[in-house]
């Protein structure tokens, strides 16, 4: 019978009092400088304004660009689908997670979009990690923008394929790569509208580098969908090109449609596909009913026009009081309106005279963005109203570096 040999406590104690010492939780982690720590703001909404610290301040950094988040009626809508179903899903899709929104969202969203099949998924987050997982194996070579969202990165990280990055936006490196590459799977992966330079991919360039060298594009507009293009349809119903056989879109409704959760277009044969190997949606809990049902409503909303106009008219009005008082922005024809102040610290004290003038712009940081490259992520919103608007101008030109 074989012996089992066990452990004298006392003798592991003194065992492991004499190897060097290691980190423990409290200090496994290297600090961080306090211009670089990173802050959970603990505030409470109120339609378009926050309440920090005790403060009222008008919201100029959500991605609700809109302003759907707060609107009747799509409040309704997820409370009256609450009455009917609860407030959890209870499971992942495939299991009994599954309901008739979701469903419904998808043929409207597909529809909308121009696209022959949608799949509802439950964030951006997991759709871009889960879809370039489902998508690359060890023979696939993707080409990705180097300031892709980290959701991308992640998920080329993940994918366990070949990963090849293209200085932003250079659409002449890509193709020299995609060129001197000679693989059986291409996929070039890009966002569509960036979400800290407000700048936007040139998705037909992109589009015809793919049909050159035969690669699929993954093109995550997740800041455009709502806010660019006709009826706020995104980049490629801007080009004509929704639907397009090589095309995979990615898209959230945590902004423009503002909600939660994310959704994937492409051909039939694709979504189907991942409907059978996308693992962030298989063995991920489903989103509860009220979402999908909320979304319905906002994409309703969206259709009607009147808020993509309102929105619109508010970023006519930023760009000709800033432009009054020599504000430098990054160019942006998007919600998205950065100004770069570069050093750390400058960053964060320029966020936090907003504050004290009543506004909530927050500074935003490597790694988040570029080494020297801090800046105020300022977004307009159908919501804000003329007053609003300059009196923030007014305050950035005293903060302006």
């Amino acid at each position: 019978m074989r012996s089992t040999q066990v452990c004298d406590p006392v003798d592991t104690i003194a065992m492991a009092s004499s190897m060097p010492r290691m980190s423990d939780s409290r200090n496994w982690f290297e600090s961080l400088p306090e211009s670089r720590r990173r802050c959970l703001p603990n505030c409470t909404h109120d339609g378009i304004y926050l309440h920090v610290d005790g403060r009222r301040l008008v919201n100029f950094a959500s991605n609700d660009y809109l302003g759907l988040s707060t609107h009747s009626d799509i409040c309704r809508a997820a409370a009256e689908s609450i009455e009917r179903s609860g407030f959890g899903s209870g499971a992942s899709r495939l299991i009994s997670g599954d309901c008739p929104e979701l469903h419904e969202l998808e043929k409207e969203l597909a529809g909308w979009k121009e696209y022959e099949a949608a799949l509802v998924v439950g964030s951006g987050m997991l759709a871009n990690l889960g879809l370039l997982d489902a998508l690359a194996d060890r023979h696939t070579h993707l080409f990705c923008d180097r300031l892709n969202h980290a959701s991308l990165v992640d998920g080329a990280r993940l994918c366990r394929g070949h990963v090849h990055r293209f200085p932003h936006l250079d659409s002449a490196s890509l193709e020299k790569l995609l060129g001197h590459l000679e693989a059986a799977q291409k996929i070039i992966v890009s966002d569509g509208v960036f979400s800290m330079d407000g700048d936007t991919a040139d998705v037909f360039a992109l589009l015809k580098l793919a049909e050159t060298y035969d690669a699929l594009m993954v093109i995550d507009d997740a800041h455009g969908t709502g806010v660019i293009g006709p009826q706020g349809r995104g980049l490629m119903a801007e080009i004509g090109a929704c639907g397009h056989p090589r095309v995979i879109e990615v898209g959230t409704f945590g902004k423009a449609l503002g909600g939660y959760g994310a959704f994937i277009l492409g051909t039939k044969e694709m979504i189907e596909g991942l409907r059978q190997r996308l693992r962030t949606m298989i063995y991920s809990t489903a989103l509860p009913p009220s979402m999908p049902a909320a979304a319905l409503a906002a994409l309703r909303l969206v259709q009607e026009g009147e808020l993509l106009a309102r929105l619109q008219d508010n970023l006519s009005n930023f760009f000709h009081l800033a432009e009054q008082v020599d504000i430098e922005l990054l160019e942006s024809r998007t919600p998205i309106q950065p100004m770069l102040i570069g050093d750390d610290a400058a960053a964060l004290r320029a966020s936090q005279d907003l504050r004290e003038a009543g506004f909530f712009v927050p500074a935003i940081r490597p790694p988040t963005v570029p080494e020297g490259t801090a800046r105020l992520r300022i977004t307009i919103s159908a919501a804000h109203n003329e007053e609003q608007i300059t009196s923030l101008v007014e305050a950035l030109s005293k903060v302006k570096p």
